[in-house]
């Protein structure tokens, strides 16, 4: 392809064209290679090259995975509609696509591929192309990907492992060895065609696995033209699929998922995969990631291989987070404060001032004794441990994950994937209209951009996420005005009008929690919305931009998508946490938003429950709808096409099978990962609320991992094998969460729940005795940690409209009482509690920081073992492909060497060769 020549995708966009009055013309300049024409008619079906009964006899094996003769084996599939069978009104349209998909086929075929066409069984509109690479092919496109295949077995011992002892117990918690064996493992290197002697073949056919081959034929069809116009060529399946020239490309099943193939040779991978990994019954066995990435590829293995480590991980979390629970659980009934709360002699004789303006009443502080117990099964002591040790337990599970990556890489032959030059993506190479020169090899190459160019494409993109990030911040501005009005409505209807009469209508109904749940769902509703229209946004921003390689567009993505879905998902969390009720002043002298709406406060316990509220409604709502979207409707489609096609006397070929399953998404994993991350977010981010995170975390990737593994096994199409190193701007966005986590929880702790004023209150009685304890208990804490007011002292616009035979009321604050010569101004116990809360969170966050940098130090990314084997296998890839390479050419040129010298002394002096040597 010559640098000069200018590639361009076409939009097909098929009204633009045809209101082109300059369509004619131009049509006459379109080139197509005839001499490739004929051969493709030559073999397809509807010339008649197999006869009626070849062709009934094929059909009748659903499982073959080959031409009608029964040695080519298909490595993708193209399906198309025959336009000769439609409407005359758009016939213009139908012929310029049939005209392009001859010329893209011929073009294959012209790229060494072989092409066979067959009607489809159910619909006779429907033609199915089966493509195949020659041998030559393969080898040449083996060598342009850098392809590693095996050069010897494995010759170093391993090591036997510690729990070898348990193999009579743990063996039945991994997969059948009669039907998945274990894989022979051999040192590899990237194939080179002119040294195939040095690679270890025992079966040509074999050589390549169909996944290689299906990632191969890939890359031809993304990259064999379909139209040329002058100097502009257009190419790539991908804008064909686009346009409608074809409906479906996608290499194939080898097999029925519960059914064995009968053909000769077939694996029946995708059999066993079903039966071992994604059949119900199989979800407490261990998963099969060597099979996983031989037959969907590495970019899949290695996704599965991270949330089945994830979810291991997760059970110690789990363990000690139900731990944490349980022990808050069983002290709900004997904590002090919450004794105390509920006393009638105590709770029951406070009264509480109004937390609104006008229609909100007074009320006795044992009204929220339900609450308040709830709330001490999440906030007491043991939630400071389990905060400390979550912090500690992400360093680990990171940590650890990347020497099991590093293993996976090894055994997956990807350890210099990333070193190797990727191919630009089709759609970049189409863009490519300008030249400069490559500042690593000095020779000119073709761009899409100038540099200005791609600064504007970025200043764009940019400009776009942050006005998208905005919209986020003003709904969650109106979800809280929506908190400030309801409050004010239900603190209206749910206090009583009467003195006697401050009990809630219902006993585990208040205020506050009706406020926090219809809140909690109608941010869930809208986060979800935004993220439906957001997703659209991101993926034409990151089109607009044109990253150059695949690795590039993916990590552009990712990192908008996290960006959007962190502050749509997080916001309403960090508002809970650190801004609600922390400026809300006092009665008499209220805070307002928008000088209209006044502030929330939270309870007299904290806003910690709303805030588990918050996080139980989010995290459940997404795990439900999540895999309604993701499982039940690909089910439900795939179950209306059978019922509309499938007839029960024709047999359906594997191809058309196929068909009938679900397409692949062009974003393939991406949402899997970004459901992933956004759950490691709210276990680790605000796990100091909510210990019962790491549980249901467990409990729904246990059911993730058997859903998606059924998902693609039995409803989606093959995808196209990918490979891939690591989990990509996953790793770098999961280092960051941890980080952050660790300053939430200590701020979670300090700020939101009512922790530190109590250790202040409990250590406090010799120095400063802000209750009536004589010792370290906390009787008298509820008292201490509410201040009076003067009732008389309300103003105009905050006055109740009801008025009761008393003189103060409560608050939760730390002020002093009316009367005082510094009234309703903060007392020594608020600054004394300010300043506990920040040598708390300094200390806590200088402690986890220093640890999880030890332990980042102690803990190596990659096995000494495998650093062995890497070794090794460079060695052997020196001294196989190379050194013996180099013996060779030494050889050839010896008998010129000798034939030199022996000229230079018969014709040189003797004088002159002894001063030569």
């Amino acid at each position: 392809m010559s640098s000069n020549d200018r590639f361009e995708m076409d939009s097909m966009n098929e009204t633009e064209d045809e209101g082109d009055p300059q369509y004619g013309m131009i049509e006459e300049q379109v080139v197509y290679p005839e001499e490739f024409l004929p051969t493709y008619h030559s073999i397809s079906i509807k010339e008649g090259t197999v006869t009626k009964a070849q062709l009934t006899e094929f059909n009748n094996k659903p499982d073959s995975l080959f031409f009608n003769d029964g040695v080519r084996r298909i490595d993708f599939i193209l399906v198309y509609e025959d336009e000769d069978k439609k409407d005359f009104e758009k016939r213009h349209t139908y012929q310029r696509r049939k005209r392009r998909r001859e010329f893209f086929e011929a073009s294959l075929m012209k790229m060494g591929m072989e092409l066979e066409a067959t009607p489809s069984v159910l619909d006779d509109k429907l033609l199915f192309v089966k493509v195949h690479m020659p041998w030559e092919v393969l080898c040449t496109y083996a060598e342009v990907l850098h392809i590693k295949l095996p050069i010897q077995p494995n010759d170093l011992s391993s090591r036997p492992s510690p729990w070898r002892f348990l193999s009579c117990i743990t063996k039945h918690f991994y997969p059948n060895e009669d039907l998945i064996s274990k894989e022979s493992e051999f040192f590899t290197a990237p194939f080179e065609k002119g040294r195939l002697e040095f690679f270890y073949m025992k079966d040509k056919d074999n050589f390549f696995t169909p996944s290689m081959r299906s990632r191969m034929a890939n890359y031809i069809l993304s990259r064999a033209p379909y139209e040329i116009r002058g100097s502009i060529k257009k190419f790539g399946i991908t804008k064909l699929l686009d346009g409608g020239v074809y409906k479906a490309a996608y290499p194939l099943h080898d097999c029925r998922f519960n059914v064995k193939s009968k053909e000769e040779g077939c694996p029946n991978e995708r059999y066993l995969l079903y039966e071992e990994w994604a059949h119900p019954k199989s979800f407490y066995k261990m998963q099969p990631l060597d099979l996983i990435r031989k037959y969907y590829g590495e970019k899949v293995g290695i996704y599965f291989a991270w949330l089945g480590f994830y979810t291991m991980m997760l059970v110690l979390a789990a363990v000690v987070g139900l731990g944490c629970f349980i022990y808050g659980y069983r002290t709900r009934d004997t904590s002090t404060w919450s004794k105390e709360v509920c006393d009638p002699k105590i709770g029951g004789s406070i009264v509480m001032c109004p937390q609104c303006d006008k229609e909100c009443t007074y009320w006795f502080l044992n009204s929220t004794c339900e609450s308040s117990k709830k709330l001490c099964i999440f906030d007491n002591f043991g939630t400071l441990v389990f905060a400390v040790f979550m912090s500690i337990w992400v360093t680990l599970f990171l940590e650890f994950w990347k020497r099991h990556q590093a293993k996976l890489d090894y055994q997956w032959d990807t350890v210099e994937f990333l070193e190797q030059e990727e191919p630009p993506r089709p759609e970049y190479e189409a863009k490519c209209v300008y030249e400069r020169k490559n500042p690593i090899t000095g020779v000119k190459e073709s761009v899409p951009y100038t540099p200005c160019g791609r600064c504007v494409r970025v200043s764009i993109g940019i400009g776009t996420v942050l006005f998208w990030i905005l919209l986020i911040v003003a709904s969650i501005v109106a979800v809280i005005v929506y908190r400030l009005a309801v409050f004010f409505a239900f603190s209206a209807q749910l206090r009583a009008q009467d003195l006697k009469k401050l009990e809630p209508l219902k006993e585990y109904v208040t205020p506050q929690m009706a406020t926090s749940v219809t809140a909690s769902l109608i941010s869930f509703v809208v986060i979800m919305t935004l993220n439906i229209l957001y997703e659209r946004v991101a993926v034409w921003i990151t089109d607009f931009e044109l990253p150059r390689t695949k690795t590039e567009y993916e990590n552009s993505l990712t990192l908008k998508m996290f960006l959007f879905q962190f502050v749509n998902y997080y916001s309403s969390c960090f508002y809970i946490a650190f801004v609600k009720g922390k400026a809300v002043g006092y009665p008499g002298k209220p805070v307002y938003l928008l000088g209209q709406f006044r502030n929330e406060e939270c309870d007299p316990g904290g806003c910690l429950m709303e805030l588990t509220t918050q996080l139980s409604i989010i995290m459940g709502g997404k795990a439900i709808l999540n895999n309604i979207q993701e499982v039940l409707i690909p089910w439900i489609k795939n179950l209306i096409f059978r019922y509309c096609t499938r007839t029960s006397e024709k047999v359906i070929p594997r191809w058309e099978q196929d068909y009938e399953l679900q397409p692949v998404s062009k974003l393939g994993l991406f949402y899997e990962y970004l459901e992933m991350v956004i759950q490691f977010g709210f276990v680790t981010l605000f796990v100091a609320s909510f210990p019962l995170a790491p549980a249901l975390a467990l409990a729904n990737n246990v059911f993730e991992i058997r859903v998606d593994a059924w998902k693609i096994t039995t409803q989606f199409r093959r995808n196209v094998p990918e490979k891939a190193q690591d989990i990509g701007a996953w790793q770098p966005i999961l280092q960051g969460i941890a980080i952050l986590a660790v300053a939430t929880n200590a701020m979670i702790i300090a700020f939101t729940s009512d922790m530190i004023p109590r250790l202040v209150y409990y250590w406090s009685f010799s120095m400063y005795p802000y209750g009536d304890h004589a010792n370290h208990t906390m009787e008298g804490y509820i008292n201490s940690s509410l201040s009076v007011f003067n009732i008389n002292d309300f103003s105009n616009k905050s006055q109740p409209l009801y008025s009761y035979n008393i003189t103060t009321c409560r608050y939760r604050d730390f002020r002093h009482p009316p009367g005082h010569p510094r009234q309703y101004e903060f007392n020594v116990y608020y600054w004394h509690v300010i300043a506990a809360k920040m040598a708390f969170i300094i200390v806590v966050e200088h402690i986890v920081y220093f640890t999880k940098f030890i332990l980042s130090y102690m803990i190596p990314d990659v096995p000494y073992a495998v650093k062995e084997q890497i070794k090794r296998e460079k060695y052997l890839t020196q001294v196989v492909l190379h050194e013996t390479k180099l013996k060779l050419v030494t050889k050839r040129l010896k008998p010129v060497y000798d034939e030199t010298v022996e000229n230079m002394e018969v014709n040189a002096p003797k004088e002159e060769l002894e001063l030569d040597f």
